[in-house]
């Protein structure tokens, strides 16, 4: 990454565009003006992010419940996933799948899933189809920690090796399943090392440190394009909000999260920028602006369009 000036400015540019993302629609959350639920990854912004740009822009993924970060990392439309949120007929759903099913095939992104551990067989899929169609393309499948426990994330990693499919399955362990810490739900310290059971590499890497993300990322999409098989990557990074907007948050202390918050991911790749002289102060307040800018301007396009109109109701209804 350090070679590359440009990835460097767009790299924190969604990572700054996730953050203002987040912020703008947990406030929506507070005043009523969205409904339904959400599950946002402030604090995570490097791990899914970074994960994204390391791929090819024609690589696919596989998102999750908490996703924003992740599609935003791999190129989604601002607007569009603002009016989702929404219900606005403009969104990437017609404003009815919400923040759980945003999806944008044009950029790669197979979709966002409600189901704990639902993307492991649909990148297994989408893996199995680049392999057989020899396109040269990866798939990379975004999990949490809880969803290491469902019976989809063996059967894939399973599957996958025997395949020798080109997959990453990347965990982003953020500590909590819902309210579970993750020493009480795992007998393991380290989640990549349940990746010699099926016989692939797995690797830790710090997820609040996007260089490393991207470094650790880039090295695996290698490995597995080459058709040597998948790979298991644990990212180990901390939400700092609750797993919901319903979340009281009484399962950990205030110190806990002050802790995490002084290793914020964008300050330190902030700080990062500045003192490899790769860009001054005033470029990365420049480029701070703009990304507040950009969600401005997707708040105001979402809140210009159209609900849909009543007559689409039983539309992209499947039985």
């Amino acid at each position: 990454m350090e070679n590359n000036k440009e990835l460097m400015k767009e790299t924190y540019k969604r990572m700054l565009e996730a953050r203002a993302f987040e912020e703008k629609v947990s406030y929506f959350f507070s005043m009523g003006m969205i409904h339904g639920t959400t599950h946002l990854s402030v604090g995570q912004e490097a791990s899914g992010v970074g994960a994204c740009m390391a791929l090819r822009a024609d690589d696919y993924i596989t998102s999750t419940h908490r996703g924003h970060s992740q599609v935003i990392g791999k190129g989604i439309d601002l607007n569009k996933m603002m009016a989702e949120l929404m219900g606005k007929a403009t969104g990437y759903c017609k404003g009815k799948g919400g923040s759980m099913h945003i999806a944008d095939v044009n950029v790669g992104n197979l979709g966002a899933n409600g189901v704990v551990g639902g993307g492991h067989g649909i990148a297994v899929g989408a893996a199995l189809t680049q392999q057989m169609k020899s396109t040269g393309k990866i798939v990379l499948c975004f999990f949490g920690d809880g969803a290491a426990n469902e019976g989809s994330f063996h059967e894939a990693l399973n599957l996958a090796s025997i395949w020798k499919l080109p997959v990453i399955f990347y965990c982003e362990n953020n500590l909590y399943g819902m309210s579970t810490p993750f020493s009480k739900h795992m007998n393991i310290k380290d989640i990549a090392d349940r990746a010699a059971a099926y016989g692939m590499p797995g690797y830790i890497v710090d997820g609040n440190d996007v260089v490393a993300v991207y470094d650790m990322v880039s090295e695996a999409a290698e490995y597995v394009r080459s058709g040597k098989g998948p790979v298991l990557i644990e990212s180990k990074t901390y939400r700092w909000l609750g797993h919901s907007k319903s979340d009281a948050n009484k399962y950990r202390t205030k110190e806990e999260i002050e802790d995490w918050k002084k290793k914020c991911p964008i300050k330190r790749y902030r700080n990062y920028l500045l003192e490899k002289g790769i860009f001054s102060d005033e470029e990365l307040l420049d480029m701070e602006k703009k990304a507040k800018d950009d969600i401005k301007r997707a708040v105001e396009y979402a809140q210009n369009s159209p609900y849909p109109s009543l007559d689409t109701i039983l539309e992209d209804v499947y039985a």
